[in-house]
């Protein structure tokens, strides 16, 4: 009981680091994955690692984006979730990487982000473990989540997709209310 209530300090009082900025002014967590930008080839890698795939939408001097990598994202608990169960990939708002969609269709990071019409920083978008060929990214997505948010939401939100809770009976909302009311956070 006292090893457990000394873990359970230590991660609380864990010092937590943030995120490095790019050269492109985005954060560079060690959970994001640097890739080619081929969902189809993401989604493949997410899976073979029996993870799930999160697509994060960031832009240069996003004061949300920042209050998520410095404040949310390095809590131990979400770091390890994103770490342990996501394979995150990074798209710019306003970046010129290509990127290449489910249905096949590539465009510049700004021109897919523009297809897509997303407009807010952060936008996290969370795909299921399979996407038909001819649907896109926003078709296929199982959540898809504008802006910024608090620890207990951003927590129940990636538990909620890791455990399929889209598939279920009760919408995100309620679950989250339902969490929270049980105090399920692990502080």
């Amino acid at each position: 009981m006292l090893k457990s209530l000394t873990l359970a300090l230590a991660l609380v009082a864990a010092p937590v680091m943030s995120a490095t900025v790019g050269d492109d002014g985005l954060h560079k967590a060690p959970w994001i994955i640097d890739t080619f930008k081929d969902l189809r080839e993401d989604l493949a890698d997410a899976g073979a690692e029996g993870k799930r795939l999160m697509v994060i939408i960031e832009q240069r001097g996003c004061i949300y984006c920042t209050k998520m990598h410095e404040e949310v994202f390095v809590l131990p608990v979400i770091e390890k979730l994103l770490t342990d169960d996501y394979y995150v990939v990074q798209l710019n708002m306003f970046g010129d990487l290509d990127v290449t969609d489910f249905d096949g269709t590539v465009l510049p990071e700004k021109d897919m982000i523009a297809r897509w019409n997303m407009m807010f920083t952060p936008t996290m978008m969370f795909m299921p473990e399979s996407v038909p060929d001819d649907v896109t990214a926003v078709q296929a997505a199982v959540a898809t989540v504008p802006g910024a948010f608090g620890k207990f939401t951003t927590f129940n939100m990636l538990n909620w997709v890791k455990n399929h809770g889209y598939d279920s009976d009760e919408p995100f909302q309620k679950y989250h209310a339902r969490m929270i009311e049980a105090g399920a956070f692990p502080e």
